[in-house]
Parts: C-alpha cells; structure tokens; sequence
C-alpha cells in the first residue's frame, strides 16, 4: 500500500465513477481498477461495490477513505515543510474566503501580499463557511477567513479584526436622518436577508432578535452586493458589515449607512488552518498584512 492508492481510492470515493476517478489521476480505468482491486486483496476487505451502472462505497470503505483523507493531507504537509525550510513565503497557498467577506478583503490584501510575498502563488475561493471548513479539513484548502468559531477542534484559529454592523436604509427611510439606530426600532418585516447558508442571515437575525419562524422576515436568495440594490430600491433595509460599504460613502447614493447604536453588533473575522500545517510563519504573515489592511477602516484590530 502506498499514497498513489490512497489517491485512487479517495478520487473514486469522490467522483463515484471509475472512469471520472481515472481521469482525475491521469490514469487508465483498467489500471486504477486493477490498483484498487489489489489493495482491497491486500486489506482483505471490500472498498466499493460495483454494478454496470455505479459504484457504492461500503461502510468500512468510508471509514478507510476517510483515513486515507487524513494521511493525503500529511504526506502534502510534509512536502510543505520541507519547502517551508527553503523559504517560507513562497510555494502555492489556496485561501478560501466567505462571501460576505472575499470580495471587499481582497481588494485590500491583494496589494500587500503581492509586494511582500512575490514569491506566493496564492488561489482565492469563496464559499459558504462548512464547505469551506470541510475543505481546509480535508486538504483543498490551506486556510480559510471565516465570520464564526470553527466546528473542528482540528483547526488553529487566529482572530483578526472585530467588524461592527452599519443598517442599510433606503434615503428617504423614516430612520435616514439619524446618525445612529437601536436595531430594535427596526420592523422585522422590512428586514432583507440572504438565504439559509450565509452565517451574516444568522448573525443579523441574532443581532435584530428575531426569527423566520415567527416573523415576516424577507429572505432573498441572491448576494449582499444585490440585497443593497432592492434596499435602494425601496423594498426594505438591511445589516451590512463595515468593511461592505464604508461609514460617509452614502453621498448621491439611494443607500444610506448608518451605525448602531449599541456599536456592540458585528462579526469576528478569523483565519482558521489545520492544526497541522506546517507553515506558521506564512500564516503568521498573513495574519498581519490583514489587519495592517484593515487598520484604517472601521473595524478593531484583534491579535490571537
């Protein structure tokens, strides 16, 4: 048994299909066939049941395919460590983002990694925070920036800045002329969120103490950046985090932000990797040159 047929079996586990899986690997399907035939030989115990029309992983099949995850992500985490001794901030880092966070941080971090760490190939990803998680757990990605504790006591997690919450208002709203709102005044039934899946729609229903269940709360499935335009609009108002829009970029504009008034709602932005990973000091980079980016914005700086 070695890593190639760990690869053979998670691709098939994860594709389902043999040919898919033989493609994957850049192998033949006899070839890949004939491998996983002889690891099942050689552990004595059969990995996927296989008819003509498709392939089912057995019970102890997802359990070895899922230790076979583990042991892929340390065989690359030592090929990372060794690249690490050589230099640390080069190689290829993959960075997942949510997407209440990817598109308003990037802009600000991209500049100053480029001119700090040329030498980093670095590959952004957005997506919802477990697909995110589940893909740093399972070696897809390095790291990832997310809005909420992560679910795997598997993860290192440093804090990175405090972001507070402005409310969006259509100009002209009953509350644009003040310069801050209680989130209690607001009316459930004006409040826009994104669907089910953003961790922002459970942060803004937490913050405005409220629930779908019992309200007439408005729920579009759609982005932040589109949520604004139906606020411009007129069809209601929203939470939206600092960094979105900034505090006095309301002018000619339908949207007006103002703060709240608790000035105690908002998120904690984090960078989450495996407790493995081997590349402390180009995290430790990292980390710094986000909160170095967001240090003249609205948000407070956290070290940890």
């Amino acid at each position: 048994m070695n890593i190639r047929d760990l690869q053979y079996v998670v691709a098939v586990a994860d594709e389902g299909h043999f040919g898919r899986a033989a493609v994957k690997c850049h192998i033949s399907q006899p070839a890949l066939s004939g491998q996983i035939l002889k690891l099942e030989e050689y552990l004595g115990v059969t990995l996927f049941e296989r008819t003509n029309r498709s392939v089912q992983i057995t019970q102890i099949g997802e359990q070895i395919v899922e230790q076979a995850r583990r042991l892929l992500v340390l065989s690359n985490e030592i090929v990372a460590s060794a690249r690490a001794a050589k230099d640390p901030f080069s190689g290829h880092f993959r960075l997942g983002m949510i997407s209440t966070i990817g598109p308003y941080l990037s802009p600000l971090i991209l500049p100053a990694i480029r001119k700090e760490m040329p030498d980093l190939s670095l590959t952004l990803v957005e997506g919802f925070t477990t697909d995110l998680e589940k893909r740093v757990a399972d070696g897809g990605l390095d790291g990832a920036i997310l809005a909420t504790v992560p679910g795997s006591r598997y993860f290192k997690d440093i804090s990175l800045y405090f972001e507070p919450f402005r409310i969006a208002l259509p100009r002209g709203h009953r509350f644009s002329k003040k310069k801050s709102i209680d989130v209690s005044e607001l009316a459930h039934d004006e409040l826009l969120l994104l669907a089910d899946g953003h961790c922002l729609r459970d942060q803004m229903l937490d913050v405005c103490h409220a629930s779908t269940a019992s309200t007439n709360v408005n729920t579009r499935e759609t982005s932040l950046e589109t949520l604004l335009a139906l606020v411009a609009s007129g069809d209601g108002v929203t939470l939206v985090p600092a960094l979105v829009r900034p505090e006095g970029g309301d002018h000619d504009c339908a949207v007006v932000m103002r703060r709240e008034a608790t000035q105690s709602t908002g998120r904690t932005v984090r960078l989450i990797c495996r407790e493995t990973f081997p590349q402390s000091e180009l995290l430790s980079r990292l980390a710094s040159i986000v909160r170095n980016s967001v240090s003249k914005t609205d948000v407070k700086i956290l070290n940890g």
